[in-house]
């Protein structure tokens, strides 16, 4: 199928507008790919694994364009790796997140979803610490999530 035809990635109109404006700002090629993927991670309220990406994209890229995409997308600043606790690398927008520290995620332990926690903010750990230079911090909790918990405390307890 050629460029021309190809049907158009599963991104409606704000989000693609969004994506344009987010690679614009960094001075990045609007590329059919970069556009499509940030356009996913735009409209996911969570991390998502590059696999779950090329899902949502209904695999109209290959694996190695997705790859690259993130790469390029990870060296402007656009997208970064999450840390989730699992053993596959998670991708989401920098938007939330600060040189320095990243906001934290909880993953549930019984339905398995990554949840973003954005505005909780944990303290941030000194620059260095017995020797060690920390240059940045990421936090991951595990728990349930308010959807598989019974109670579904919501006020913050």
């Amino acid at each position: 199928m050629d460029l021309v035809n190809r049907p158009r990635d599963p991104v409606d109109t704000n989000t693609r507008t969004e994506a344009l404006n987010l690679l614009k700002a960094k001075g990045l090629y609007k590329t059919r790919a970069r556009v499509a993927v940030i356009g996913v991670l735009l409209q996911s309220d969570s991390p998502m694994s590059q696999d779950q990406i090329a899902q949502r994209l209904r695999h109209r890229y290959d694996r190695v364009t997705i790859y690259r995409t993130l790469a390029s997308l990870r060296s402007a600043g656009l997208v970064h790796r999450a840390f989730t606790g699992n053993r596959t690398w998670q991708f989401e927008l920098s938007r939330n997140c600060w040189e320095d520290q990243c906001h934290p995620h909880l993953t549930c332990s019984r339905c398995g979803k990554t949840h973003c926690l954005v505005g909780l903010e944990p303290p941030i750990a000194c620059r260095s610490y017995n020797g060690f230079v920390i240059h940045r911090q990421q936090v991951h909790f595990e728990g349930i999530c308010p959807q598989c918990s019974p109670c579904a405390h919501t006020d913050g307890h």
